[in-house]
């Protein structure tokens, strides 16, 4: 076998082999076809010395070489493009870390929720006493605003405004009131009653304003306190039956849910986008491996240079 004719069947095996790896990369019939019927011309003029060679080159410079450079650039196209949502997803896991790294978990919420608990009761005690005794003595806990500080962005339940003003209304004449704090009458000889047992219920928050609910340990009934005006007053929660406290997530919580949902669907979407190809191209090459597939093609060689061209101009366009 003369070198001439090696060296037009080596740079034929170059082709095939661009051709394979871009059939596994892209994972498509029609591709890995036209793979194995090029591998099909490859081998009859292999096997075939009365052949022209020049016609298994011309062959690749007019169809394999504008099929392999298609390919390319949708894959180089692609791969710019999940780059681009891997940037998002990146960036999205990195405000994951930042935000987890940072935020107040639930667990920890539920356990200072017990000793608000308590210096709330506490507090009240010491109220009913000041009040019953006519003292100047201070009734509140140390530290008791910290609770709601350090946990209403993340905690609390949004208020209207109209809501919050409805749950802090109350009439002169209803309450007791001294120069530290006002409660409600009712709601002091209801404490009285069960013995200030108490728990932290919810929190609730209107722009800076906080208020903490609290419900009666085996009871159906519910108090306010209301740490701007140290207001304690009996709560009806039906001025509160359009807030949704059905999630109790925080709030950088639920942002933290929401990027990772988002960051499952990026992933998802990405591994669609790296193999994708359009409908347009997809037609081309099933029109060109009909061509390639019919009997006579080698008869026709000469006069493919028709799908040659639709393959380059293809190429030319802004698809990608």
């Amino acid at each position: 076998m003369d070198e001439y004719r090696l060296n037009i069947l080596k740079k034929s095996n170059t082709e095939i082999n661009r051709l394979q790896l871009l059939s596994v990369f892209f994972d498509d019939e029609v591709i890995y076809k036209i793979y194995l019927r090029t591998q099909v011309i490859h081998q009859l003029f292999a096997n075939n010395e009365d052949l022209d060679i020049e016609k298994l080159d011309l062959f690749h410079l007019q169809f394999t070489d504008s099929v392999v450079a298609l390919l390319r650039k949708i894959k180089t196209s692609n791969e710019k493009n999940v780059s681009l949502i891997y940037d998002e997803i990146d960036l999205n896991e990195a405000l994951v870390d930042k935000i987890g790294s940072s935020f107040v978990d639930q667990k920890s919420f539920n356990q200072e929720k017990q000793r608000q608990s308590l210096k709330i009761n506490l507090s009240l005690r010491k109220l009913f006493s000041v009040l019953s005794e006519l003292s100047n003595e201070f009734p509140f806990s140390r530290n008791i605003n910290v609770f709601s500080s350090k946990y209403a962005n993340e905690f609390y339940f949004d208020l209207t405004t109209d809501q919050l003003s409805k749950l802090i209304d109350y009439q002169g004449k209803s309450v007791y009131a001294n120069s530290y704090a006002i409660i409600e009458k009712k709601l002091m000889g209801r404490l009285c009653k069960f013995d200030f047992r108490t728990e932290f219920y919810l929190g609730l928050k209107s722009g800076e304003l906080i208020i903490e609910l609290y419900k009666f340990l085996d009871q159906d009934a519910y108090y306010l306190f209301f740490p701007s005006r140290n207001l304690f007053l009996l709560c009806d929660l039906a001025i509160l039956k359009d807030l949704d406290t059905s999630n109790n997530l925080s709030e950088r919580e639920k942002i933290v849910q929401e990027l990772q949902y988002k960051n499952d669907k990026l992933k998802s979407n990405a591994a669609v986008l790296k193999t994708d190809i359009s409908k347009e191209v997809i037609t081309l090459l099933e029109s060109s491996y009909q061509k390639i597939s019919d009997i006579n093609f080698l008869n026709h060689l000469n006069n493919f240079d028709v799908q040659s061209n639709i393959l380059k101009e293809m190429l030319r366009t802004d698809l990608f």
